[in-house]
């Protein structure tokens, strides 16, 4: 068994399990934008918002900075659409 919290340890598995390097994975600024989404939008983008976020990053490189930006962006996107 992992020592990680298991959100982290699912986000190793489903790496593995799926191919992807999980180091390009910003697990808080995942969690920062889905909740900002779900807060500000509605619950069920969050999921989709964070697909789209993975979208835009792989075209920037799919580096870890990418999915930076991508969650900054989608979360400043979010914030604007409750005050819209």
């Amino acid at each position: 068994m992992s020592d990680l919290p298991p959100i982290q340890s699912w986000v190793e598995h489903l790496c593995t399990t799926l191919g992807v390097d999980s180091s390009a994975v910003e697990l808080r600024a995942l969690l920062d934008m889905t909740r900002d989404v779900a807060h500000h939008v509605d619950r069920p983008a969050a999921p989709v918002s964070a697909f789209i976020v993975g979208l835009a990053a792989a075209r920037q490189g799919g580096t870890p900075e990418a999915v930076r930006v991508a969650c900054g962006r989608a979360s400043e996107a979010a914030l604007a659409w409750e005050a819209s």
